[in-house]
C-alpha cells in the first residue's frame, strides 16, 4: 500500500503541476499516465498505452460525437437565432419577466440541437442581447439568465458529455440521452420561476408590458421555429423509439441541420468549410483527451490506486449521501480550473471503482455529474460561459460572474432534487 499512495501522490502533485503551468490537459493525462507506467510498474509500456489508445479512440458511442458537433457548428451559422427570438417572443410576453424567458426557452432549444454549453451561450447571447438591451431590461439578470440557461447545452440531448460520460463509464449512451431530458425540463422550469419571482418583488425595474398578440399572430411567429423542432423530434424521437442509433440519429441530424441551411439561405461553401473543420478541431480536441484519459486509467489500475482509493472509503464507512457530497464538493472545486469534459476524464478511473464499491447507480450519477459539472460552466476563474458572455456583453469577469451566482444556487438545488428523487432521471430510460 505504501507504494500505491506514493504513486498517487506523484500523480496528484503532476496532475497540479503541468495543469498549472498551462499544458493542454491530454498531453498532461497522456504524459503522467506513461510515466507512471514507467516508474511504478513492470508491464510492456509500448504495447499498452497503444492498445489503450486505439481501444479508447474506436469505441462505437464515439462516432456519435463529431456528428453531433458538426450538427449545432452548421446550426450556429444559420439565422436561427432570429427567427428563434422572434418565434418565442409571442409566447412569454405575459409572463412575469417578460422575454427574459426568451433567454431559457432559446438556450433549451440550442441545446437540443449543439449538444454544447458554449455554441448554446454564444447563438442565443447573439439572438437575444440587442434585443433586451433596445427594450432595457434589467442588465445583470440578462447576463444571468444566458450564463445559467447555456449551461442545458451540457444536460439536453444530444450532450456531448453524455456521450464522453457512456465511453467512460461503459453506460448506454442512448439510455443517457433520456435520462437527461427531464432533468433538463426541470432546470428550464426553475430558472423560470426564479426570473418570475425576481420580476414579481422588483417590477419598478421592468420595462413596459409588451403589447398583446393574438393567437394567429403567434402561431404565425412560430412557423419559423417549425424546422428547428422537427429537427429535434427526428433526433431525440428516433432514438426514444429505437428507430436509430445515436450515431444515425446525428447523421440525420446532419442532413437535417444542412437542409435548414440551405432553406434559410445560410448555407454556402464558406459556411460549410467552416463548419466542418469547426467541428473537426473539436472532436479531435475531446477525442485525444479521452484517449490520453484512457492511459491515464490503465496506469491507475495496474498501480491499483481504484482498489486502494475504494478500500480507504469504505474503511471510512461513509454513506452512499455522504460519497455523494463529498464527489460534489471534488467536482465543484475542479470546475474552478477544469472545463466538463476534463472533470470526467480526469476523475473516472477513480470515482467510477467507489460509485460501484457503494452501490449507486452510474446511469443516475451521470446525470447529476453533469448538473454539478454545469456548475464549471459559470464558477472563475475557468468558466467557459463567463467567457462568452464577457465577449458578447463588453463587462467584466468579475460583472458576468455576479450576475451567474443566482443560477449557480440554482443549479445547487437542482442537484438537490435529484438526490431525493432519482426517479426523475430513472424513469424514462426505464421504459426503453
Amino acid at each position: 500500500m505504501d507504494s500505491t499512495l506514493i504513486a498517487l501522490g506523484f500523480v496528484l502533485v503532476a496532475l497540479i503541476t503541468l495543469l498549472g503551468s498551462g499544458v493542454w490537459v491530454a498531453v498532461s493525462l497522456a504524459g503522467i499516465g506513461i510515466g507512471a507506467l514507467a516508474i511504478f510498474t513492470p508491464v510492456p509500456l509500448g504495447d499498452l498505452v497503444i492498445g489503450k489508445i486505439w481501444e479508447a479512440s474506436g469505441a462505437w458511442p464515439m462516432t456519435a460525437l463529431p456528428l453531433f458537433i458538426w450538427m449545432g457548428e452548421i446550426l450556429f451559422r444559420t439565422k436561427l437565432s432570429r427567427q428563434m427570438f422572434n418565434g418565442l417572443a409571442p409566447w412569454v410576453g405575459w409572463l412575469p419577466g417578460r422575454l427574459l424567458h426568451v433567454n431559457v426557452l432559446g438556450c433549451g432549444i440550442m441545446a437540443a440541437v449543439a449538444g454544447s454549453s458554449a455554441v448554446t451561450a454564444a447563438t442565443v447571447g447573439r439572438m437575444s442581447m440587442a434585443e433586451l438591451k433596445e427594450r432595457k431590461y434589467n442588465d445583470r439578470l440578462m447576463i444571468g439568465t444566458l450564463a445559467g440557461s447555456a449551461t442545458l447545452g451540457l444536460l439536453i440531448p444530444p450532450s456531448i458529455v453524455l456521450i464522453v460520460y457512456g465511453v467512460m463509464a461503459q453506460q448506454s449512451v442512448a439510455r443517457l440521452f433520456m435520462a437527461g431530458i427531464l432533468p433538463g425540463l426541470m432546470l428550464v422550469l426553475l430558472f423560470m420561476a426564479y426570473i418570475a419571482l425576481w420580476a414579481l418583488f422588483n417590477s419598478d425595474k421592468m420595462p413596459a408590458r409588451e403589447p398583446r398578440v393574438s393567437m394567429m399572430q403567434r402561431l404565425s411567429a412560430s412557423l419559423g421555429l417549425l424546422p428547428i423542432l422537427l429537427l429535434i423530434v427526428a433526433v431525440i424521437g428516433s432514438i426514444y423509439a429505437g428507430i436509430a442509433t445515436p450515431t444515425e440519429s446525428a447523421t440525420f441530424g446532419v442532413i437535417g441541420a444542412l437542409t435548414i441551411a440551405y432553406l434559410t439561405g445560410s448555407l454556402s461553401w464558406q459556411t460549410f468549410v467552416e463548419s466542418l473543420l469547426g467541428a473537426t478541431r473539436i472532436a479531435c480536441m475531446i477525442a485525444f483527451i479521452v484517449a490520453s484519459a484512457a492511459v491515464l486509467s490503465s496506469a491507475f489500475s495496474f498501480i491499483g490506486i481504484p482498489l486502494y482509493l475504494a478500500q480507504m472509503v469504505n474503511a471510512l464507512e461513509l454513506s452512499p449521501y455522504m460519497l455523494i457530497f463529498v464527489l460534489t464538493i471534488f467536482f465543484i472545486v475542479l470546475g474552478c480550473f477544469l472545463e466538463g469534459i476534463s472533470i470526467l476524464v480526469i476523475s473516472s478511473a477513480v470515482v467510477l471503482p467507489m460509485l460501484q464499491s457503494a452501490g449507486i447507480d452510474l446511469l443516475w450519477f451521470g446525470i447529476y455529474a453533469v448538473v454539478i459539472i454545469e456548475m464549471a460552466q459559470i464558477t472563475p476563474p475557468v468558466g467557459f460561459n463567463l467567457f462568452v458572455l464577457q465577449s458578447i456583453t463588453g463587462r467584466n469577469i468579475w460583472q458576468v460572474t455576479l450576475a451567474a451566482v443566482p443560477f449557480f444556487l440554482i443549479l445547487c438545488l437542482a442537484a438537490l432534487i435529484l438526490v431525493m428523487f432519482p426517479s426523475i432521471v430513472t424513469w424514462l430510460p426505464s421504459l426503453m
